[in-house]
């Protein structure tokens, strides 16, 4: 079973950056589809971006601009730079993993991101 791992979550003062970082144990990522999505307290999750196989990025409204979703397949890994941060990005970031073909998914248990000054 894979196990999607998220960390590099924190507390970060409005206009600040943060990279988050995610990756599985005992998988290969090279060929799901990853994204990231928030969830903040008691919302509906949002997605926030998607990267493909090839490794086009897909942002969504919510970080156009101010974040940016990246991989790199040597590493098995999956990253999320957020510039410019909000108050209102305040959420559980988590890391969900599709496969296409076997229109299978995988989430991870999220990392905590809290911005305020």
């Amino acid at each position: 079973q894979m196990q999607i791992v998220e960390s590099g979550g924190g507390l970060v003062q409005p206009g600040g950056s943060l990279k988050l970082s995610c990756t599985a144990r005992h998988s290969i990522l090279n060929n799901y589809v990853m994204s990231w999505y928030r969830e903040a307290g008691g919302s509906q999750r949002e997605l926030v971006a998607t990267i493909d196989v090839g490794g086009r990025a897909t942002p969504t409204q919510i970080g156009e601009g101010r974040f940016t979703i990246s991989r790199d397949k040597a590493k098995n890994m999956v990253w999320l730079q957020m510039d410019n941060l909000k108050v209102e990005d305040t959420a559980v970031y988590l890391c969900k993993a599709y496969h296409p073909m076997f229109q299978q998914a995988y989430w991870g248990l999220g990392t905590q991101v809290t911005v305020s000054s």
